[in-house]
């Protein structure tokens, strides 16, 4: 056989080789590696994205995008459960709270699970779901909101900031199991965050004031929403 000389089989191995490397270099994953058809997997990174557009540097997710995913999954009868991945700094609150809300309202098992980061909004993000787990490393940041940019200092605008946060506390606390005052005494913290007021909390501390359910990885994640779809279909 000539070395020189290939057959149309090895020639379309090369090139299907070619092509998955180029995926690799382009997207950071294999082409033909395909997840599960039954679960919806939603990312919530980077920094969430309302009604205003972030710079083109900051790693977003826009709720544009992640709402329609969710009613999606909620209308595909192929769909039986979600697993949210969140590894966020927060963002616009009332774009994190609306997907709180949908997530909260949905009929299909819902689990989330905080890898690094659930800080902010986050949080609210987090405890929507039916189950939510913690990564050993994950921490999370419970602090009042905050604004950015023109700010009229009349009492209008302190008492909008005082509803705002109810709606934000009050979500928090109906979906979780954490204390009402509990949760407010590590918001309103002044001697935890240098220059600011709030409470950074570590895995083990989020799930001993009940704010998240427990204390777990991917594998953990998905037995249990596996468990909690297997209820549903008995």
């Amino acid at each position: 056989m000539n070395p020189f000389l290939f057959s149309g089989n090895e020639t379309n191995k090369d090139e299907n080789s070619n092509q998955q490397m180029e995926n690799v270099k382009q997207v950071g994953s294999m082409s033909d590696v395909n997840p599960v058809k039954d679960i919806c997997f939603i990312s919530i990174i980077g920094e969430i994205e309302g009604h205003s557009s972030l710079p083109p540097q900051s790693k977003t997710t826009k709720y544009e995008h992640i709402i329609p995913m969710i009613i999606g999954a909620e209308m595909d009868p192929q769909i039986k459960g979600i697993l949210m991945l969140i590894n966020t700094v927060g963002g616009d609150v009332e774009a994190g709270l609306a997907i709180s809300e949908l997530v909260a309202s949905i009929t299909k098992p819902t689990v989330s699970l905080v890898l690094g980061g659930g800080h902010s909004i986050g949080t609210a993000l987090a405890v929507s779901a039916r189950h939510s787990f913690i990564a050993p490393t994950g921490t999370m940041t419970i602090h009042p909101i905050r604004t950015n940019g023109f700010v009229i200092g009349v009492p209008q605008t302190f008492r909008y900031f005082q509803k705002m946060q109810e709606r934000i506390t009050n979500f928090i606390v109906s979906n979780s199991r954490v204390d009402r005052e509990s949760l407010l005494g590590y918001m309103y913290d002044t001697d935890e965050i240098a220059n600011d007021v709030g409470t950074v909390l570590n895995a083990q501390e989020v799930v001993d004031i009940g704010l998240i359910d427990e204390i777990g990885g991917f594998s953990a994640s998905m037995n249990v929403l596996r468990n909690i779809i297997d209820e549903n279909d008995k």
